[in-house]
């Protein structure tokens, strides 16, 4: 299984997230985009793992989301990586709160003793919303990104264990564990 751990929007902002870039993709860029309904906020790429180890992912993922309530995320903005003049990734930015960055901290401390090794980068939130076909990167959106005017916030209230599977037609999400943000022991029993 290849598996994330993300923070999902809900239905209506990854909808606004979605008709804000239009322009970007109205503009004919080499740019495969996300469908919105797979717009989130990926806190950690796990990558290839045995169905076996579900459980212990699962236990870890509680324990991060027990630690922190729910979560105020503000989107601000189109940008992309490396860079806009080279866009390989675009993206919507989300505003890295000591909230948010606490609750990534929880994620990588309760994995790491699971065997998964810590990001090597610093954590960049964002919303990925779509890739540059050409490995180099696309050129020409960076006046398209500066003229899209994109700020709201929404709530994240549980952190989930999202599996993806890919395909020709891109990758497909599913969440397959949710841990509701501040849930104490008693309200996880079934």
């Amino acid at each position: 299984m290849r598996l994330f751990i993300a923070l999902n929007l809900p239905a209506e902002e990854r909808a606004r997230i979605h008709a804000a870039a239009a322009p970007l993709r109205a503009a004919g860029l080499p740019v495969r985009w996300v469908e919105p309904e797979s717009i989130h906020l990926t806190l950690k790429f796990l990558g290839e793992v045995a169905r076996a180890r579900l459980a212990e992912i699962r236990a870890a993922l509680a324990q991060a989301a027990a630690a922190a309530a729910p979560l105020r995320l503000d989107v601000e903005g189109i940008g992309a990586f490396p860079n806009p003049r080279r866009a390989r990734v675009v993206w919507a930015g989300i505003r890295l709160t000591p909230g948010l960055a606490a609750l990534q901290e929880a994620v990588e401390t309760r994995l790491v003793p699971l065997g998964f090794a810590r990001e090597g980068r610093p954590f960049q939130p964002h919303l990925t919303l779509g890739r540059s076909r050409p490995p180099g990167g696309v050129t020409g959106a960076e006046s398209l990104m500066r003229g899209i005017e994109l700020r709201n916030a929404f709530t994240a209230s549980t952190l989930d264990l999202m599996e993806s599977t890919l395909s020709p037609r891109g990758a497909r999400y599913e969440r397959i564990a949710a841990a509701p943000l501040g849930a104490t022991a008693e309200e996880r029993q079934p």
